[in-house]
C-alpha cells in the first residue's frame, strides 16, 4: 500500500522541501501541494488522500483552526508541522490534544535530516485504524477534579515509569488526570520534538492534580510530581539508590530516539526492581519493550495499553509479544491500575 499525502504549507519553498522528502520513499506519495485551507479543503475532497500534513501557522485560517473542522466534518489523519518555538509547541499540542496524528518539527538550517521520521509517521497514520475522536480547542483547559475513588488514596514507596510516542499527548493527558495530589514519583519518556516538552510539561501540570515539571538533572525524585524527559539531545535516567533522582545523559540516540523509553526502563529496573510499575503507551516502533521486559524480570510490575485503545500499536505490541508486559488495558484505566500498584495497601504498609 502506497500513503497517499496532501501536504499543506504556506510556504512554497517548505511544500517543496516536504515534498522531497516524502517522495523519497518509495511507499509515499504526496499526490498535492496547495498553500492555504481553502485550497486544502477543496483538494482533500478532489484528491481523497489518505493523510495531510499541515502547517500550524497560515494565513487567514491557521492550521489549528482547520484541523477541528477536518477532525469534526471528515476525520482522517494529520500530521502537524510546526517551528521549533515556544508558540508552535503550544499549538501543536493542542492539535494533538484535538485529534492531530503526530507532529514534526520545521528542520533548522544544516539538519542532517530534516523532517526526521516524517515518512514513517506518514505511512504509521495511512495504516491507522481507530478514527480520532475531535475535542474542541482548549477542551481541557481546566484539571479535571480528582475521581472519588482514589480521594483516599495513600502512596506506597513505588516510582511509575512511562513510555510513549505516538499518540501519546492524548494518552498521557488521560493517564495523567486520574492522579491525585500525592501519587507516586512518576518519571516519562515521550518521544517529541526538541522544545516542544517544556510546552507540554506546563500544560501537563495545569491539567493534572500532581506536580508535572521538565526533568532537570539531579532532581529529586519525590511523591506528587511527574517528571517529563527533555527531548533533544540527552536521554532520562534515574539513579542514585538511596535517594533516587533524574539524571540527564549525553549519549547517541537508542532505538533512533533520543531521549529513548529503553533507556529510562533499564535504569528504573536496574534502580528500583520490584518497587516500580512500568508503563507503555501508544507508539511507533519498539523502543520501550525490552527495557519494560527488564523491568519485569527485575520483579516490577508492567502494563501496556491495549490495541483498541491505541493511536498505533506497536511498542505496547512489541513489548506484549517479548512478554513485558503482564496485563494490558484499555487506556481509561490504566490511571486506576498504577494507583492500585502503588498504593501502601498493596504494599502491606499499614
Amino acid at each position: 500500500m502506497t500513503a497517499r499525502v496532501l501536504v499543506v504549507d504556506d510556504s512554497a519553498t517548505m511544500r517543496g522541501l516536504i515534498t522531497a522528502v516524502l517522495n523519497s520513499d518509495p511507499e509515499v506519495s504526496v499526490v498535492g501541494q496547495v498553500g492555504s485551507a481553502m485550497e486544502a479543503r477543496a483538494a482533500i475532497k478532489e484528491l481523497n488522500p489518505d493523510v495531510v500534513t499541515l502547517d500550524v501557522e497560515m494565513p487567514n485560517m491557521n492550521g489549528l483552526e482547520f484541523l477541528e473542522k477536518i477532525m469534526t466534518l471528515r476525520p482522517m489523519p494529520v500530521i502537524m508541522v510546526s517551528s521549533l518555538t515556544h508558540h508552535g509547541a503550544g499549538a501543536t499540542l493542542a492539535a494533538l490534544e484535538i485529534g492531530a496524528f503526530d507532529c514534526v518539527g520545521k528542520p533548522r538550517p544544516g539538519e542532517a535530516r530534516p523532517f526526521g521520521d516524517l515518512a514513517e509517521k506518514v505511512k504509521a497514520a495511512a495504516r491507522s485504524q481507530r478514527p480520532r475522536v475531535a475535542r474542541p480547542a482548549g477542551g481541557h483547559a481546566a484539571p479535571v477534579p480528582v475521581p472519588p475513588a482514589v480521594s483516599d488514596y495513600r502512596v506506597g514507596h513505588k516510582v511509575v515509569a512511562i513510555g510513549s510516542s505516538t499518540g501519546g499527548v492524548e494518552a498521557l493527558i488521560t493517564v495523567l488526570q486520574k492522579f491525585p495530589a500525592n501519587c507516586p514519583p512518576t518519571v516519562i519518556t515521550q518521544h517529541m520534538p526538541p522544545s516542544f516538552t517544556k510546552s507540554f510539561a506546563e500544560r501537563l501540570n495545569r491539567l493534572c492534580a500532581p506536580i508535572v515539571e521538565e526533568a532537570t538533572d539531579g532532581a529529586r525524585l519525590e511523591i506528587g510530581k511527574v517528571y517529563l524527559a527533555p527531548g533533544g539531545d540527552r536521554h532520562l535516567q534515574v539513579v542514585n539508590p538511596s535517594a533516587p533522582s533524574c539524571r540527564l545523559l549525553e549519549r547517541e540516540p537508542v532505538n533512533g530516539h533520543r531521549p529513548s523509553v529503553d533507556v529510562l526502563f533499564d535504569s528504573v529496573a536496574e534502580l528500583a526492581g520490584r518497587r516500580a510499575v512500568g508503563v507503555i503507551l501508544t507508539g511507533m516502533g519498539r523502543d520501550g519493550a525490552s527495557g519494560l521486559l527488564k523491568m519485569r524480570n527485575a520483579g516490577a510490575k508492567t502494563i501496556g495499553q491495549n490495541e483498541k485503545t491505541c493511536v498505533v500499536y506497536g511498542m505496547p505490541r512489541v513489548a506484549y509479544e517479548l512478554g513485558a508486559v503482564e496485563q494490558q488495558l484499555p487506556l481509561g484505566s490504566i490511571g486506576e491500575e498504577i494507583l492500585k500498584l502503588t498504593a501502601a495497601r498493596k504494599e502491606g504498609v499499614e
